[in-house]
C-alpha cells in the first residue's frame, strides 16, 4: 500500500517482539518460561486472561532504560520502513519503576531510541502517559502528577488502560483534571470488553477528545450519535479486537457502521506482536475487508494526524506528506 500511515493506539511494552524480549532476558539473566511461546517462536494467547499472563510475564525481560531504547528504536525503525509517518505510543511510568527505573531514566531512554529512529527514517512520534484502572485512584493521580513534575516536549497526552471492569470513571476525573491542566490530550480505553455504557461513562466524566477502542459503542444508537455530534476520535484496532475475540474478522468490525455514521476513527496496532499484525498490516486488512479505496485509507490517515497529540507545526509538516 502506497497511503502513508498514521497510528494513534500502540503499547510501549506490547511493541515487543518475541525475539526482541528473548535478546533482553539473555542480555538481563531473566529466565521465561518457554509456555509464553509457541513451538515456531510467537507468543502463545489462547484469550484475554491468557494473553494478560503472557505479556506481563513476557514484561519482566523488558528491565534497563537500554531495553527501552532499543524497543523505541527498532519499533519505529522498523513501522517507518513499512509507510509509518506518524506514531503514538502508550508508556506507564508502573513496569519502569518495579524494576527499578526512575521516571527520568526511562523518559530519556524512550526519548533517544525515538531520536535515533528519526534521524534514521524521519518518522515522527509522541507518548500518551498512561495509568492503569486496575491499580486504582491513587496511582492514576500520582501518574498525572508527574506529567506535572516532569514536562516533556515528546510526551503529549494522558491516557488510562487496563481492566473496564474495575472502578467507574468518574472515580478518575482528578487524574484526568490534573493531566488536562498540564496541557496534555487526552484519551481513554473504553468500550472493548465492555459496552457502550463504558464508553458513555468515560465521555460525561473524563471529557477526553479520544476513546481507545470504542468498538462497543455501535451497540448503542445514542451513543454512536454522541461521538459522531462531539467529533470523539476512535482509535479502532481491529486486529487486536480478532485476537481477543471480540470479532471474528476484519469485515465484522464496526468500522464502516461508525464511518457512515459520521464517527471519526484512526487505526493502530495495540500490541502487534502478540496479535500476530502491525499497523501496516491492520491498513491493508481494512481495506481489503471493506474495498476502501486508497483515498478512503488517506482520509483515515487524515483524522489521525487531525487527532494527533502533537502541535500544529507538526501536523502540518505530516499533512504535506500526506498528500505526497
Amino acid at each position: 500500500m502506497s497511503v502513508p500511515q498514521v497510528e494513534l493506539h500502540c503499547h510501549i511494552e506490547g511493541a515487543a517482539s518475541p525475539a526482541f524480549v528473548r535478546a533482553c532476558a539473555t542480555r538481563n539473566g531473566v529466565n521465561l518460561p518457554p509456555e509464553i511461546f509457541t513451538p515456531d517462536g510467537a507468543y502463545s494467547c489462547d484469550d484475554f486472561l491468557h494473553f494478560l499472563s503472557v505479556y506481563e510475564t513476557a514484561c519482566t525481560a523488558i528491565c534497563t532504560p537500554r531495553d527501552y531504547a532499543e524497543l523505541v528504536y527498532d519499533y519505529y525503525t522498523h513501522a517507518a520502513h513499512s509507510g509509518l509517518i506518524y506514531g503514538e505510543m502508550f508508556i506507564s511510568a508502573d513496569h519502569p519503576a518495579a524494576v527499578g527505573i526512575s521516571y527520568g531514566d526511562f523518559v530519556d531512554a524512550i526519548a533517544d531510541g525515538y531520536g535515533r529512529a528519526h534521524e534514521k527514517t524521519g518518522i515522527t512520534a509522541r507518548f500518551i502517559l498512561t495509568c492503569v484502572r486496575n491499580y486504582g485512584v491513587e496511582q492514576a493521580e500520582a501518574m498525572a502528577q508527574l506529567a506535572h513534575s516532569h514536562p516533556h516536549p515528546l510526551i503529549t497526552g494522558f491516557g488510562m488502560g487496563g481492566d473496564e471492569n474495575r472502578g467507574m470513571p468518574a472515580d478518575f476525573t482528578r487524574a484526568f483534571d490534573m493531566a488536562r491542566d498540564a496541557g496534555l490530550g487526552l484519551t481513554v480505553h473504553a468500550g472493548e470488553v465492555c459496552g457502550p455504557k463504558s464508553v458513555s461513562n468515560c465521555l460525561e466524566a473524563l471529557k477526553p477528545s479520544r476513546i481507545g477502542h470504542g468498538v462497543r459503542a455501535i451497540e448503542n444508537n445514542e451513543v454512536v450519535a454522541r461521538l459522531a455530534g462531539e467529533g470523539i476520535v476512535l482509535e479502532v484496532c481491529p486486529g487486536a479486537n480478532i485476537a481477543l475475540g471480540v470479532y471474528g474478522q476484519y469485515r465484522q468490525s464496526p468500522i464502516r457502521r461508525f464511518l457512515d455514521a459520521g464517527v471519526k476513527l484512526a487505526l493502530g496496532s495495540d500490541d502487534p506482536p502478540y496479535f500476530h499484525t502491525d499497523i501496516a498490516n491492520e491498513y491493508a486488512q481494512v481495506q481489503r475487508a471493506f474495498s476502501f479505496t486508497d483515498e478512503d485509507m488517506r482520509a483515515i490517515s487524515q483524522t489521525g494526524l487531525e487527532a494527533a497529540f502533537c502541535d500544529d507545526l507538526t501536523k502540518v509538516e505530516l499533512m504535506s506528506k500526506l498528500s505526497q
